[in-house]
């Protein structure tokens, strides 16, 4: 497995193995590092797709507003090489925060209306940090395929639309949530939760899967009871303050009133104490 610190020195390692833009045997799998199984199942999925697989690492400060968790966010590159080789990663790209936000940087891509529901409302600009640094990333690598995780499920759907809307030449395919035994979805972040606080968290997703099975199995067809479900499991057994619980179109993210089999999301932020944890269900 090879380490690039730089896109120069990335490119070159493609260009002298044959490699050329947007190539059919490469995939990506984007990462702002601190890998746990759900970013060993994105690897592993990319791996199985192509022979050569990119995975970068990069906490992207463009992502974060001015008072979240850029410079507490958890990092442990040792760990997260490991993680890559175990999982079938043939590169990493592990840049320079300067080499991918200059400081005179000044043209980003805008996500459009997709930003502005569900994570976007409380989080103005996340959207757009993240739309220019996978777009930056494409253009690196110039993969043919780009792998994401459904937990963050907006994410996903904006990038799609990027992909789409700017004729991007690959293609994104998602990976189910990776969930420890008890249901809580894997995430990074999960580490600054307290003992009491990870005991409660789980209480997020056993409220999203009463929800999807009320409306699977009995036919609960009402979107706002739908969501009554989910809030009523956190309110009743935790602590958390409930940011957002919302029923969308999995295909544009606008709100239902009535469930649409297949094309059904329920999806939620929840914060426990600072720890602000997303999840969804989809149907």
């Amino acid at each position: 497995m090879k380490v690039h610190r730089s896109a120069e020195a990335l490119r070159a390692s493609l260009r002298a193995d044959g490699y050329v833009g947007w190539d059919e045997r490469l995939a990506l799998v984007p990462t702002m590092g601190f890998l746990h199984a759900g970013h060993a199942a994105l690897i592993r999925h990319a791996a199985s797709r192509k022979p050569r697989v990119v995975v970068s690492i990069f906490v992207n400060p463009l992502q974060f507003g001015p008072n979240e968790d850029l410079e507490r966010y958890p990092r442990d590159l040792e760990h997260d090489l490991q993680v890559c080789a175990e999982a079938g990663a043939t590169d990493v790209f592990y840049p320079e925060v300067a080499d991918l936000t200059p400081s005179d940087i000044e043209i980003a891509v805008e996500p459009g209306r997709l930003a502005n529901r569900l994570c976007g409302l409380t989080r103005p600009g996340h959207f757009r940090g993240v739309c220019t640094i996978v777009n930056k990333l494409f253009n690196i690598v110039e993969p043919s395929l780009a792998v994401f995780g459904w937990k963050d499920a907006q994410q996903q759907i904006i990038l799609r639309k990027m992909v789409k809307d700017l004729n991007i030449p690959l293609t994104i395919e998602g990976v189910e949530i990776v969930r420890e035994a008890d249901g809580l979805a894997l995430s990074s972040r999960n580490t600054y939760l307290t003992a009491e606080q990870r005991a409660e968290a789980v209480n997020l997703s056993l409220g999203l899967n009463e929800a999807r099975e009320l409306a699977v199995t009995e036919g609960e067809s009402d979107a706002h009871q739908l969501c009554d479900v989910v809030c009523g499991m956190i309110e009743d057994n935790t602590s958390g303050v409930i940011d957002y619980v919302k029923c969308v179109r999995l295909d544009n993210l606008e709100e239902l009133d009535e469930v649409e089999p297949g094309n059904t999301m329920i999806a939620a932020a929840v914060r426990f104490g600072t720890t602000r944890l997303i999840d969804n269900v989809r149907f």
